[in-house]
């Protein structure tokens, strides 16, 4: 059984993946961060899951809906896949406890730095935590990675293809 189980990288999306614009939902206004792509390829040629878990707070506070966060996960996905390259699975949190909608407005535990996204995807795919990490720009994301029992890296700029390779080597 422990044959099967694969390692993981759960990045973070906004700094991470992309130039983080504040509430980021629109296409047109999105960037791929430099070596993003090639990043998620590495990430998938060498046999890892890739998850994107992403604090999504503009739906709690009205910017933007949920179907806006998929329309953007789905062309992110389409410009990946152009590359030969795939995000394993999508994870966000609409919630914000000063969300101005009601029905987003409570405290979560998927939201980072709580760990809950990181564990629901470890409920449902088969990931070897021993030689999974978490990629983010923010001690949230570091802290979200510790609690869920997983080696957090922060990333702040350059090439994110160079920062992810020698962590894959070292798994």
């Amino acid at each position: 059984m422990g044959g099967s189980l694969q390692p993981a990288v759960f990045f973070d999306r906004d700094g991470v993946l992309n130039v983080d614009s504040e509430y980021l939902f629109e296409i047109d206004k999105f960037l791929w961060i430099y070596g993003a792509i090639e990043a998620v390829k590495a990430v998938n040629d060498a046999g890892y899951l890739a998850f994107v878990i992403t604090n999504q707070s503009g739906v709690a506070r009205g910017l933007y809906e949920e179907a806006d966060i998929h329309r953007l996960h789905d062309w992110m996905a389409s410009q990946l896949a152009a590359r030969g390259a795939r995000i394993d699975a999508f994870e966000y949190c609409p919630f914000h406890p000063d969300g101005l909608v009601d029905r987003y407005r409570r405290v979560s535990d998927r939201r980072k730095p709580q760990p809950g996204m990181i564990m629901d995807l470890l409920k449902t795919f088969p990931v070897d935590v021993s030689r999974s990490f978490v990629v983010g720009d923010r001690p949230s994301d570091i802290e979200a990675a510790r609690a869920a029992g997983l080696t957090g890296h922060v990333f702040v700029d350059g090439n994110l293809r160079d920062f992810i390779l020698p962590l894959l080597a070292n798994g």
